[in-house]
């Protein structure tokens, strides 16, 4: 259901005009207006609250960081787990990411639907098993495209804190944070050497994919989430070990 609020228009029926001129989300490609312009660098980690000081690892892994409306939190953490960060704008193709000779990929979250990013879903299949990649959210729903799925817009979208999603290949119960409308269509995927990590308790929709021969996965959720639950921080973890 559409709806429309406002402090400074009051007037109802132009009100009712914007709500219904609003053209909605669905094949829409809203990343190539909010990406970065330039590549840019990024070296500040974690900081502990407690004490105010940047949690350091050595940086031992360069990372090309996928800018599709990318948090500054998976940048940070991305950093404090031993990383070398490149941020780099959303149509960067794969031939420019190969030759900056990464050790990994980063496909980050974003808003919309991911279907009208073509650019995208051409780079990330051309990237896929030549370098590791990890995928949250946006970057998620791309991976799957890439890796021959499909995706589709929910009918009520997960936002907010508190979601439950199992890992199907330990069993436990995680507790998510999410901001997503649409969502890979895991059947689309069956027979593509591709394999489901995670589902939504609430719904059973897919929350997690990965393909082992590829060196690629990625999650629908947040891990990253701050502040937020820190039962998925081990997939940073996950991509340390992929590329090293």
């Amino acid at each position: 259901m559409r709806g429309i609020i406002s402090s400074t228009d009051l007037d109802i029926n132009r009100l009712s005009e914007k709500l219904q001129n609003y053209p909605g989300l669905v094949g829409r490609d809203i990343v190539k207006s909010i990406t970065t312009g330039k590549t840019y660098i990024w070296n500040d980690g974690v900081v502990d609250v407690l004490t105010g000081s940047e949690l350091k690892s050595e940086k031992k892994y360069k990372v090309a960081a996928f800018d599709f409306g990318i948090k500054h939190n998976i940048l940070r953490l991305l950093c404090s787990y031993g990383c070398n960060v490149k941020v780099v704008p959303a149509d960067t193709s794969a031939k420019q990411i190969l030759a900056q000779k990464p050790d990994g990929v980063f496909l980050s979250n974003g808003p919309g639907d991911p279907a009208p990013l073509s650019y995208a879903i051409e780079t990330v299949k051309n990237l896929l098993g030549k370098v590791p990649i990890f995928g949250i959210c946006l970057g998620h729903q791309l991976l799957g495209l890439a890796l021959g799925g499909q995706t589709y817009k929910l009918k009520f979208g997960h936002r907010g804190a508190n979601h439950p999603v199992k890992n199907l290949l330990t069993g436990a119960v995680e507790i998510t944070c999410q901001n997503h409308g649409f969502c890979v269509d895991v059947d689309s995927l069956k027979g593509k050497d591709v394999e489901l990590t995670h589902i939504n308790l609430n719904d059973g929709t897919s929350e997690g994919i990965r393909s082992e021969k590829l060196s690629a996965f990625s999650v629908q959720y947040h891990p990253e989430a701050s502040p937020g639950p820190h039962d998925s921080s081990y997939l940073f973890k996950q991509f340390i070990d992929l590329m090293r």
